[in-house]
């Protein structure tokens, strides 16, 4: 390698490569070749790195999406903000760091179809996982996938309005991510309240008892984390996630 250049990993030089060819060809088998040719990356290498080809690019563009929204949320200052704002801040700032829209739009429709739907619920999943984890987030039980079963909501849905939304700034989006978070906040407030409820208290009670052996898994495959992401910062690979972060 020349003096004076940058090292580019492989991967990386792949996605970056494909944003010039996702808007012809989509996630494809011919984007990925393509890419490959277009990095100076061998073939053989770039089908090793993405063996399902355009899928596995996809998903490693999610991914990397993913890392990125976690280093710019350790650099912010969240101290101040309440807690729904911190989420809102988080999908807000996923959303704003996509290099490509129409790129995620192909996306879209890619793990609409059946066969990779599995793929698309994995992805949002993960990035549910990934904002609560970098938000300090450190639930032992039941609340572990409430939380992100919500967020994935929350996310999903504000991610397919994004896609259609021309409003300048995507103020229209934000304004949309903020109602979904009321909502979700209006849920949490009547939990609260059955919790103090001494009538639904005493009902709710087996119930509850259930719920609280339920514990999230270690971290690893499915469903908190899925191989190729990067764990978060102060945390080992496959360890449990911090629980400081602020």
């Amino acid at each position: 390698m020349g003096e004076g250049r940058i090292h580019v990993e492989p991967r990386d030089a792949i996605l970056d490569a494909a944003l010039m060819h996702v808007a012809f060809d989509g996630w494809s088998t011919a984007t990925l070749i393509g890419a490959a040719r277009d990095a100076d990356v061998p073939l053989h290498e770039a089908r090793a790195l993405f063996p399902r080809g355009g899928v596995d690019l996809a998903l490693a563009f999610h991914r990397r999406g993913d890392d990125r929204m976690a280093d710019r949320l350790a650099a912010e200052r969240l101290d101040d903000l309440r807690f729904r704002d911190r989420i809102a801040r988080a999908v807000r700032i996923r959303l704003e760091l996509v290099p490509d829209r129409e790129a995620v739009r192909r996306a879209a429709t890619l793990f609409a179809l059946p066969v990779h739907a599995g793929d698309g619920a994995r992805a949002v999943w993960q990035t549910a996982d990934r904002i609560w984890t970098e938000l300090g987030d450190t639930s032992t039980d039941a609340n572990w996938y409430t939380k992100r079963a919500t967020l994935s909501g929350v996310y999903g849905a504000t991610l397919l309005f994004w896609l259609g939304d021309d409003s300048p700034g995507q103020r229209d989006t934000w304004d949309f991510l903020e109602r979904r978070i009321d909502e979700v906040m209006k849920i949490e407030t009547f939990k609260a309240q059955t919790r103090k409820n001494p009538v639904l208290k005493v009902l709710f009670a087996g119930p509850n008892w259930a719920m609280s052996r339920v514990k999230p898994p270690r971290r690893g495959p499915l469903p908190g984390r899925w191989p190729g992401s990067r764990a978060p910062q102060g945390a080992a690979p496959g360890s449990a996630a911090p629980g400081g972060r602020r």
